[in-house]
């Protein structure tokens, strides 16, 4: 599954522009999601030199992902065309309906939301 998470408030626990540390779980979360073979979009609304640092940050915490603010390849090219909105089967964001369950849930979720993926496809 493609799988866009926000970073501030989400992966970092700092409010914009500041990086606080990161959220409990969230880098194993994270990860273990890649490692299933999940493909990590990094969504946010950081530019230029924000964002660059959430990268360097990221990077330099072991975070592993795919992309940034950018839609994978064969979305792009099943569109024909690189839409501003990134395309994901899920968002993992602190702004989602009823707020961020924390990673350990999220991950739940996501295996639950997987399983039924498998299901259909």
């Amino acid at each position: 599954m493609i799988i866009a998470i926000d970073f501030d408030g989400t992966i970092s626990r700092g409010k914009y522009p500041a990086i606080d540390g990161l959220q409990p779980y969230a880098a194993e979360t994270v990860n273990a999601l890649y490692d299933a073979g999940h493909y990590i979009i990094i969504n946010t609304c950081r530019s230029g030199e924000q964002l660059l640092e959430a990268i360097n940050w990221m990077l330099g915490q072991g975070i592993r992902f795919h992309r940034v603010n950018d839609n994978h390849p064969d979305q792009t090219a099943r569109y024909k065309n690189n839409s501003r909105k990134i395309y994901a089967h899920v968002y993992v964001d602190d702004k989602n309906l009823g707020g961020f369950p924390g990673w350990l849930r999220a991950g739940e979720m996501i295996a639950e939301l997987q399983k039924e993926w498998e299901e259909r496809e």
